[in-house]
């Protein structure tokens, strides 16, 4: 008989009373915090508050009109890699011994002992997809400074920061400040496609890039101010940072005018009708069948492309 005794808290028992509790307390912080914001817009300086800060400031003049056909694209792969990103990250996170490994042809970056480093093919499949998505926001940053639509998405006045609270407070009392995504994000909108763009994407590159092989062996000043254990306390976040943003971003499509918010990003066009939703839904179809083929029966062949998958 084994001597061995089971941690209680891991029982599955335990674990979904854990859970519950956890929702229960969720939903109670949310419920407070609804009232607290109702209550508060019933006091005379929240309302002018309000009144003075509707919720967003008006755009430059030079700012553009409506959203272009290139930038509907560009929110597609920028979805479709970070998903995949997501999934293989949290495979490379999660998997203790990986099953199949990846070993590049050539001598390249990655080495290890002066020989090709071999990587799970879980993280080759990370690491590629980093690459077309930091290939996909190079283009996508050039295009934005290009046609001027960084102004939709980069804070112009100091005033983004008291509008930004203004449409918080609106959200939470569930009197939703007004949307008009064609013409102008709110300020709350713009703070966190800012942050996302400019903040996070750089974050996850710079710390992905230290914690990979291809970061040079021999810099160790360089590795000394910027050790890999800095890198890992912050990658993850990022990641669930990205996460959150994702949810809440998809929550809040669906729930301020779901066919004109899908119009507007995919169809490239302010009105009714269809043909936003069945452009989204053949690229959820893309993204969920990419997720279920993501496996080592199909990424092996397209490994061996470039290098030598081993078991």
């Amino acid at each position: 008989m084994s001597t061995t005794s089971k941690n209680p808290a891991t029982k599955p028992g335990n674990q979904r009373a854990r859970l519950a509790v956890a929702v229960a307390i969720t939903v109670a912080a949310l419920a407070a915090a609804v009232l607290i914001a109702q209550w508060m817009r019933t006091l005379p300086a929240v309302q002018d508050f309000l009144a003075t800060y509707p919720g967003h400031v008006d755009l430059p003049a030079a700012a553009p009109t409506g959203l272009p056909a290139w930038l509907g694209w560009q929110h597609f792969l920028n979805a479709f890699f970070l998903v995949l990103i997501i999934r293989s990250g949290w495979l490379v996170r999660t998997t203790a011994r990986p099953k199949e490994h990846w070993t590049r042809n050539n001598t390249g970056l990655i080495r290890t002992q002066g020989k090709p480093a071999k990587i799970s093919l879980n993280l080759w499949f990370h690491l590629s997809l980093d690459a077309l998505w930091v290939l996909n926001g190079i283009i996508f940053i050039i295009l934005l400074l290009a046609t001027g639509q960084w102004m939709r998405i980069v804070p112009t006045s100091w005033d983004v920061l008291p509008n930004a609270a203004s449409a918080a407070l609106q959200y939470a009392s569930l009197n939703w400040p007004t949307e008009n995504g064609w013409i102008n994000y709110n300020s709350l909108q713009v703070l966190a496609y800012f942050s996302i763009v400019f903040i996070a994407a750089p974050l996850a590159l710079a710390t992905g890039l230290r914690m990979s092989g291809a970061w040079p062996k021999n810099v160790t000043t360089l590795s000394r101010i910027y050790p890999i254990e800095v890198a890992r306390a912050i990658h993850f976040p990022v990641m669930l940072y990205f996460v959150c943003f994702v949810i809440t971003h998809v929550a809040l499509v669906f729930t301020t005018g779901a066919l004109r918010n899908l119009n507007h990003m995919y169809a490239s066009h302010d009105g009714a009708g269809w043909t936003g939703f069945w452009i989204f839904a053949a690229s959820l179809a893309v993204m969920v069948a990419a997720w279920f083929l993501a496996r080592p029966l199909f990424l092996r062949p397209i490994a061996s492309l470039t290098g030598k998958v081993s078991k």
